[in-house]
């Protein structure tokens, strides 16, 4: 089994078009540019899957998170990327097609930079997240991610893509 440093990613311009491919763990040192998907998974009651990475994780351990999703890899498209990364991070199979709602690129400022697509899909299926990425988690009703916002560590990239999704909402 190879580590996820190792996967390789193919690594793209600010128009997002690929210039070369890399190891996931050089594209993070190296702050490299690459393709991540953000799905936003809510329950058949409307409340949004919610979890705490685990502290292993390359990026951002033991940060919650609103959206479960990851990196694209080299050569997958960002619809294939999504429903994995949703299959794999809910521990669900049968996912229904996550629907594409906008792409941004996230630049933090510091090193950090990729072209962020961002989807909703709803999971009625009982999950069963990866122990090895997902500490805790649970289905929250949007107000109680609200009040959470100020009192837990968010991953920064997730917290910009949810407000992003809050005003894209708001302006359809």
């Amino acid at each position: 089994m190879t580590s996820p440093a190792d996967e390789i990613l193919d690594i793209v311009d600010e128009n997002d078009q690929v210039v070369r491919q890399a190891p996931r763990g050089e594209a993070y040192a190296e702050g490299l540019r690459h393709r991540c998907v953000f799905i936003e998974a809510r329950d058949a009651h409307g409340r949004l899957f919610v979890h705490r990475r685990t502290p292993v994780k390359l990026v951002f351990p033991s940060h919650y998170d609103m959206f479960v999703g990851g990196v694209v890899g080299a050569g997958e498209s960002y619809d294939e990327a999504a429903l994995r990364e949703a299959e794999e991070e809910l521990g669900v199979t049968g996912l229904p097609k996550p629907r594409f709602l906008f792409k941004f690129l996230y630049d933090n400022g510091a090193g950090h930079s990729w072209w962020s697509a961002v989807y909703e899909v709803r999971c009625e299926l009982p999950v069963s997240p990866q122990a090895e990425e997902v500490a805790w988690h649970d289905f929250l009703p949007p107000a109680e991610v609200e009040r959470r916002l100020a009192e837990w560590q968010w991953v920064p990239d997730g917290l910009a893509a949810y407000h992003r999704l809050k005003a894209f909402r708001s302006a359809g």
